[in-house]
């Protein structure tokens, strides 16, 4: 197999035309129905091959039909014969003599690209591999590029019990690889922890770990089959497994999160495969989907604030007196600007409600919350510290946005300060005691008037965007995204300035 395939090499398409063989599921939430839909949203053209036809609902499995294997294989041999495959994914192959007609078919062809997601069990229990085939799937191995076992499936491949630990899968896949000689993506959902982690193993024992927020959903039916497809086709796109890995967890992220809205089936119901892109094309948007798919995508720049030291430190009350005073020197600088960007979103607001409310909000940034500043800075009006590289490229950011951009962009822009403070305050809170050094800090953003103000301008600003062209919205959520970036920077900033090491900024 090719180590190495992109879109741009000679002879590749610039959509990537991706084959799905697996079997299907009459309510689309898996198999082939589920692979297409995951193709057509990481950008590639989706083909199939069926395997078997399962009479299968969100509930469970009730039969598996399996079509003659010679039937299968004049499927592969017709696509093969008329189209030029640039990646192939593997999902449900049911028994032995489905496996060997897909073994020699891909002998004969050696794709670019070859993805097995090793489909042995449903997400309702069911088991989808017959027992005897699973010595003919490990043969399959080497004719493979890369395999997505979730923890019982790498068990059963490696023939032990179900890892219980990230160090025992991670053991397991490295055992997997370096047999086979294939690259093991080792996923960890069936771990316990907030974040889902998952790993990369190729067969020189080289490996990298990824992570992406767990999502509370039973909206789960056929997530394997949707996060290999997507990463087949986005493998053709990046060249390399680990950038197309990490885009396919992300979109899976918001396919998840999503997935509820759908109200499909009585069980687990199926990921939301479109949700980005009805967003992106406004189809089925409403405020609430919009903010959440906004939410959705700084889900990375949030996990990143949330592990910040200065975060932490400001959480368990350990945080240097100095720091501390440093990080709100630099907040009462960016609030004096900020009020004055508010104030302005106030001016160019199209209803008096609007108007009253941003105009409240700038007046709330001068008074109470500078109020809070003077008493922690000595009474001073103004603080005795030079704006920080991250404060100034704050500032910066936004009156750029003020002078070039219209309201949308503006409040867009705003709308982190908010949000992002008011979900980091609310969790600081939980922490904060009658002797905690910064109780009074944590209380001003974690108060019942601050959230209210908080949801009323993700409403405000989610209402625009829902009802603005995509280019507009598009601009509004760059807008909210860099802001997004900066409000991370300067929660790092105070403890980066004493190592010297400055912020990642994001254009």
């Amino acid at each position: 197999m090719s180590d190495a395939v992109s879109a741009t090499e000679p002879g590749l398409a610039p959509v990537p035309r991706v084959l799905s063989i697996a079997g299907t599921d009459p309510t689309g939430g898996a198999g082939v129905q589920a692979d297409l839909k995951s193709v057509a949203a990481s950008g590639g053209y989706g083909m199939a091959a069926v395997t078997a036809l399962v009479a299968q609902n969100t509930c469970g499995v009730r039969s598996v039909h399996r079509p003659p294997p010679d039937f299968l294989r004049e499927q592969l041999v017709a696509v093969s014969d008329d189209v030029q495959i640039d990646a192939v994914k593997i999902g449900m192959l049911f028994d032995a003599e489905i496996i060997a007609v897909v073994r020699a078919w891909l002998a004969e062809h050696r794709p670019p690209v070859v993805v097995l997601d090793p489909v042995m069990v449903a997400t309702s229990g069911d088991h989808l591999l017959q027992p005897e085939a699973e010595d003919a799937l490990r043969d399959l191995l080497p004719l493979v590029d890369l395999i997505t076992p979730n923890v019982p499936e790498l068990a059963a491949l490696v023939s032990e019990p179900a890892a219980v630990t990230w160090d025992g899968l991670l053991d397991q896949a490295r055992r997997l690889s370096r047999s086979t000689g294939v690259t093991v993506l080792a996923k960890g959902g069936h771990l316990d922890g907030d974040e889902i982690w998952d790993a990369l193993v190729d067969a020189s024992g080289a490996v990298t770990e990824l992570s992406t927020p767990r999502v509370e959903t039973r909206a789960t039916h056929g997530t394997g089959c949707s996060l290999s497809s997507a990463v087949a086709t986005l493998r053709v796109t990046h060249g390399a497994w680990q950038p197309a890995v990490t885009e396919a967890k992300r979109w899976l992220t918001t396919a998840l999160r999503a997935g509820e809205e759908l109200h499909v089936g009585q069980g687990h119901g199926p990921v939301s495969h479109l949700a980005e892109t009805w967003a992106r094309a406004g189809t089925r948007l409403t405020p609430a989907r919009l903010a959440e798919h906004w939410w959705a995508q700084i889900a990375d720049v949030r996990a990143e604030i949330d592990a910040l030291p200065f975060v932490r430190a400001l959480a368990d009350g350990s945080l240097g007196d100095d720091d501390f005073s440093w990080y709100l020197a630099q907040d009462a600088l960016y609030l004096g600007d900020y009020a004055r960007v508010l104030a302005e979103a106030s001016r160019r607001a199209p209803t008096v409600s609007e108007q009253t409310f941003w105009a409240g909000c700038a007046q709330q940034a001068l008074v109470t919350e500078l109020e809070l500043h003077r008493g922690w800075l000595g009474g001073s009006d103004e603080p005795e510290t030079l704006p920080g590289p991250v404060t100034t490229a704050y500032v910066d950011h936004l009156l750029a946005t003020t002078a070039r951009g219209g309201y949308a962009e503006v409040v867009a822009a705003a709308l982190p300060c908010f949000w992002i403070y008011a979900d980091v305050g609310a969790r600081l809170a939980e922490h904060r005691t009658d002797d905690h050094p910064y109780a009074a800090w944590l209380t001003t953003y974690a108060d019942e008037d601050f959230a209210e103000a908080t949801a009323r301008a993700v409403d405000l600003v989610s209402t625009l965007a829902a009802g603005s062209t995509p280019q507009v919205r598009e601009r509004m959520f760059a807008a909210f995204r860099a802001s997004a970036v900066l409000e991370r920077d300067f929660f790092a900033a105070p403890l980066q300035r004493h190592d010297g090491s400055g912020p990642t900024v994001e254009g």
